[in-house]
């Protein structure tokens, strides 16, 4: 007997959270391109501008930049499996659920883990870092997160690579809620390999993890005693596939892969630096206005990122409650804590095709009138005030 159900029809949503963001018409359009096999010759055409896209975007001559077929956390895989053998001592700063997700999968492949810790919503200081090298014996990586989704923080990492090779070591970056919203500068910054994926900055649907690797760390990779313990995340082979070899490894994501070309090419239509300062003056502007609030903000002054704005809940609100409100009155969606911050915090992306004006004016105008209701004393109207101010200001800077 036949079994039938409903159609698809989820209901759209304006997404700040800290990701996925909104997606463009023209991506979406892009996925409905027709389907062609992972090595036909119009795939590879397309592989060939991806990689070259993906440099731009990373600020990368990397030869090995490409997305692996996965999720941001396949990235983290990706980079780790590589890079990481068994007794190998791996520094890894952890100020929130997404350091502390990198120390576990190096954990798991028997790597010993020295942990250079910060209260969550503070940075970890470069001397802390140092030291750290300094006390391992050999170390193999350093791995530190670039934007912490968990706080909010923005952590410098400037000169990070430099003083990793000093101490003989790898400098891996996670860049998942950086890329594409504030400067990465993979080359400049002497990383060694950096991952990061396609929901967040990139505004493509979920579902690739945009990777690159230096040649000091292909060195590594080639100069592993044990071979990788993923198969399928094997950079011997990957490589090879998205080389000049063409030699089958997967079938990739057509689709998906559509999708990055086409989010990549509106980020090089924009150009990086207009991308960047679109996202700084939406973040002044979504600051202020949550800073008009009462809205205490949850990451270190002078160290907050301008695409995710995490404000602490004022007392005696339920902040879940407030998130339902904001998806059945408006329809938008944003995101709660994690860990220590569950039930705590709210998490506030601009990131990507999110960053608009329009949509800061929309998300600071529910929350006033939601709070408001609840019984937060609020002056009307001076979230969105605050938030013009911080606009005109940006805007004569």
């Amino acid at each position: 007997m036949a079994i039938s159900f409903p159609e698809l029809q989820p209901g759209p949503r304006l997404l700040l959270g800290p990701g996925p963001s909104n997606v463009n018409p023209r991506v979406m359009k892009a996925m409905a391109s027709p389907v062609v096999g992972h090595l036909d010759v119009d795939f590879v055409r397309v592989m060939e501008d991806l990689k070259r896209l993906l440099r731009i975007v990373f600020r990368t001559a990397n030869e090995i930049t490409f997305p692996v077929s996965g999720t941001g956390s396949a990235g983290m895989e990706t980079a780790l499996m590589n890079l990481v053998e068994e007794g190998d001592e791996v520094v890894i700063g952890i100020a929130g659920v997404f350091g502390e997700r990198m120390a576990d999968a190096a954990g798991r492949l028997g790597a010993r883990v020295h942990r250079v810790e910060a209260p969550w919503g503070r940075i970890i200081e470069i001397e802390r870092i140092e030291a750290a090298l300094k006390a391992a014996k050999h170390p193999k990586l350093l791995a530190i997160v670039h934007a912490e989704t968990s706080t909010g923080a923005w952590q410098p990492v400037e000169n990070l690579g430099a003083i990793a090779h000093r101490h003989g070591a790898l400098f891996l970056l996670d860049a998942v809620t950086s890329l594409g919203c504030v400067p990465v500068e993979i080359d400049h910054w002497e990383v060694d390999a950096c991952y990061s994926c396609t929901q967040k900055g990139i505004s493509a649907p979920p579902g690739l993890a945009p990777v690159t690797f230096s040649e000091r760390a292909m060195a590594a990779v080639r100069a592993r005693k044990t071979p990788c313990r993923s198969w399928y995340f094997d950079l011997g082979m990957i490589e090879r596939y998205w080389g000049a070899e063409r030699v089958y490894h997967h079938t990739a994501p057509i689709t998906m892969n559509y999708a990055l070309y086409e989010a990549l090419r509106i980020i090089a239509e924009e150009g990086l630096e207009a991308r960047f300062s679109r996202h700084r003056e939406n973040a002044a502007a979504i600051q202020s206005g949550l800073a008009a609030l009462g809205l205490e903000p949850a990451a270190q002054e002078g160290y907050r990122l301008p695409q995710l704005a995490v404000v602490k809940v004022p007392a005696g609100i339920d902040e879940a409650a407030v998130r339902a409100e904001l998806v059945r009155r408006y329809n938008i969606e944003i995101a709660g804590g994690l860990g220590p911050f569950k039930g705590k915090v709210w998490r506030i992306g601009t990131l990507g095709e999110s960053s608009r004006r329009e949509h800061v004016t929309l998300v600071l105008g529910a929350l006033e009138m939601i709070l408001s209701g609840m019984g937060i004393e609020v002056a009307r109207g001076a979230a969105l005030a605050a938030a013009d101010r911080a606009w005109r200001a940006t805007a004569a800077a």
